[in-house]
């Protein structure tokens, strides 16, 4: 191979790694941000219907109950509100990020599972605090059994729309 040959192969590959690396940081990126909204419109609908008629609140406040909801959710999965977050990591919300942001896979897995099962206690008129004992029990038991998990590890890219899990494609052969 000449110089101008191995020029370009060193280039190519090059790209072709950070493309990788990218890729992966991508990846991990997208699922974060789905898995954080997957149910979070299941639980603001719960608290439009079935909160906002009961309660004795000025339609410019209403946001005030969807933040207690979601500081509910905060409290019982990372142990302190948005609030707290924010005033323990200044300059991080300084740049407008948020304790979400700085969440697990895992975890956020885990805040999807919660919310759902918020809207339906919501539904079913379950009490606030009643309500906040459960879904921290239940946080509890999912961090129990995802924390020994690595699913990033195993995703893999087949193109740039399709990942599968690696151990399922071992098996195919």
């Amino acid at each position: 191979m000449d110089k101008p040959d191995f020029k370009l192969y060193l280039i190519t590959e090059y790209q072709r790694l950070k493309e990788i690396e990218t890729n992966k940081y991508n990846l991990e990126w997208n699922v974060k941000r789905i898995l954080s909204k997957t149910n979070y419109h299941i639980q603001t609908d719960a608290i439009k219907k079935f909160i906002i008629p009961k309660k004795d609140y000025k339609k410019d406040n209403e946001w005030l109950l969807y933040a207690e909801e979601a500081d509910l959710l905060n409290v019982a999965l990372f142990d302190c509100t948005a609030k707290d977050w924010r005033e323990s990591n200044s300059k991080l919300a300084d740049k407008s990020m948020n304790i979400r942001d700085f969440a697990s896979i895992n975890e956020l897995a885990i805040l999807s599972n919660i919310e759902t099962i918020n809207a339906q206690m919501i539904k079913e008129n379950i009490d606030k605090s009643q309500r906040f004992d459960k879904l921290k029990e239940i946080a509890k038991y999912q961090k129990a059994v995802l924390n020994d998990k690595d699913f990033m590890k195993s995703l893999k890219k087949l193109n740039d729309r399709t990942y599968v899990d690696k151990q399922n494609k071992l098996d195919e052969k």
